[in-house]
């Protein structure tokens, strides 16, 4: 298995939040791939907060490509040059108002890697306390949810997760702690 050669490529659109490109590609056999859309996103980290009463943060905010309020893992982007590490304790006292002891690496995935590159960067956080109140950016309406580690493996299992790579974040740290 050879990689595609890319003989040229174009921006089509870029914005923060939307930057499309179209890659023009030989693959290993000679064809030629005139039109091969990709979209770029930036790296992303995916936080398993538990506190030190033994609950799982989630939170609770609208999606719009899906038109559906949903229930998630606290989830951001990486800054530029940042680590995910830091982005992972940065993202999450943002969004929830929480800061923890420990921080553990736990996988990492590609959200669609026939379409996209990007990644996201999963950690399990333990030891979180409330120490300030949410810091949200002016386009973010997101609601804290506490749930225990039982009621959170019940709402995974019963597919009340809709975002992909939260379930699979779920799945790898549940295996992790023995909770499977």
């Amino acid at each position: 298995m050879e990689k595609w050669k890319v003989l040229d490529s174009k921006y089509i659109i870029q914005r923060p939040w939307a930057t499309l490109r179209v890659d023009r590609l030989e693959m290993p056999s000679g064809h030629i791939k005139e039109e091969y859309y990709v979209l770029e996103y930036p790296t992303w980290v995916n936080m398993i907060g538990i506190t030190e009463n033994n609950q799982i943060l989630f939170v609770r905010q609208y999606r719009h490509g899906a038109q559906s309020i949903m229930v998630e893992l606290p989830a951001g982007v990486v800054e530029d040059g940042e680590d995910p590490e830091v982005a992972a304790r940065r993202e999450l006292l943002e969004e929830t108002g929480y800061a923890f002891d420990d921080c553990e690496y736990i996988c990492e995935l590609f959200a669609n890697p026939a379409t996209s590159g990007n990644l996201t960067y999963t950690y399990l956080l333990t030891g979180g306390k409330k120490v300030q109140e949410q810091e949200l950016d002016d386009s973010e309406d997101i609601e804290v949810v506490l749930m225990d580690i039982e009621e959170a493996k019940q709402f995974l299992f019963d597919n009340k997760i809709g975002q992909a790579l939260h379930s699979s974040a779920l799945f790898y740290t549940f295996k992790k702690l023995g909770l499977l």
